[in-house]
């Protein structure tokens, strides 16, 4: 029983169609819906989202220096690189990366690959925010599209480290298993 003491969080539902939505440049192309973010829950520890692949083509090797991430593929097939080591993805398939491992996810099929993500602390919306290109539900797709000219300092800004410079955080020597 709630005797009003109690502060409770905040309760969000997301209907299809809902989501903040973003076509994305190459090499992903597809698109990224946010369900969740810190400004709808009040939250400074999560978002979540789920992200669309294109048919051959790819999430390029990156990682996060301050960040922890949970994948799961609910479509597609395909590859994921963890420390350059490969992994087959199909629906079902669950990863959890944690700060500085490298990662690239490859759709090698002929179908979209979709993928729930859940960062935390959050900052992968503002990265889609920032380099895509808004999307309604049902548009037809857009002809692939370039990365901004700016997308090093977005990558600075959100969660990135160190990708094409764009970072002057280095990465611990005492990490492992790289």
């Amino acid at each position: 029983m709630d005797d009003g003491a109690t502060k409770r969080g905040e309760a969000v539902v997301v209907q299809p169609g809902e989501a903040r939505s973003y076509w994305q440049p190459v090499p992903a192309n597809g698109y990224s819906d946010v369900h969740v973010t810190p400004e709808m829950t009040g939250s400074r520890t999560l978002s979540m989202g789920i992200q669309t692949i294109a048919p051959g083509c790819y999430i390029r090797e990156h990682w996060h220096d301050q960040n922890e991430e949970l994948l799961h593929f609910v479509q597609g097939e395909g590859t994921a690189y963890v420390d350059g080591v490969p992994h087959p993805i199909r629906p079902g398939t669950t990863i959890y990366l944690g700060p500085w491992r490298k990662h690239k996810f490859v759709n090698e099929g002929t179908t979209e690959m979709k993928m729930l993500w859940v960062l935390s602390p959050p900052g992968l919306e503002n990265f889609f925010a920032g380099i895509g290109r808004p999307r309604s539900p049902g548009e037809p797709a857009p002809e692939p599209f370039a990365r901004p000219d700016n997308v090093a300092e977005i990558e600075r800004r959100t969660v990135f480290a160190g990708l094409d410079g764009a970072s002057s955080r280095q990465e611990p020597a005492s990490s492992t298993g790289r």
